[in-house]
């Protein structure tokens, strides 16, 4: 990977975690100013706790994106240690897509939310369970390429042994 391309994601990565503080800060007391005016006003504090929790998922992922391409800059992507990340990263996908059904539900009461918007949150919940699902498989990936690396290495050393 290219230092540009590094250098590019990790800014749109700061973006991205600068602007999520900006929701969980300012953006979340506009909220609750706007949904306690509202047919809603009985339910400010699940929604607001909805809506931080998920901005804090977000910035996990953010965060092991990072570090993922610290590793891939270094050359060290495919060691055991990148699991960790992709196993907080397929956490945070999930925490992230039963917050997006529980804000459903949560709407869902009423008349103060069209269905169809219930629906949608639905479909988006759905939605964030498939990425999870789909860094799953890129996890099993990672996995082969590990296990070839480590037999590569092992060969390697064997090679060095007879030579």
């Amino acid at each position: 990977m290219g230092k540009l391309t590094v250098l590019a994601l990790r800014a749109v990565i700061v973006a991205l975690l600068v602007g999520s503080v900006f929701v969980q800060t300012v953006m979340a007391v506009l909220l609750a100013l706007d949904v306690g005016d509202s047919a809603l006003s009985g339910r400010v504090v699940p929604i607001l706790t909805i809506v931080v929790l998920g901005v804090v998922t977000a910035q996990i992922v953010l965060v092991c994106v990072w570090r993922l391409v610290t590793m891939v800059r270094r050359g060290t992507v495919f060691s055991l240690a990148a699991f960790r990340h992709v196993h907080r990263m397929i956490g945070a996908f999930l925490a992230a897509s039963l917050l997006i059904f529980a804000l459903g539900v949560v709407l869902a009461p009423g008349e103060a939310v069209a269905p169809g918007v219930v629906l949608l949150l639905g479909v988006a919940g759905l939605a964030v369970l498939g990425v999870a699902l789909v860094v799953l498989v890129l996890r099993a990936l990672l996995a082969q390429a590990v296990a070839r690396d480590l037999e590569a290495s092992r060969m390697r050393a064997e090679l060095a042994g007879v030579i």
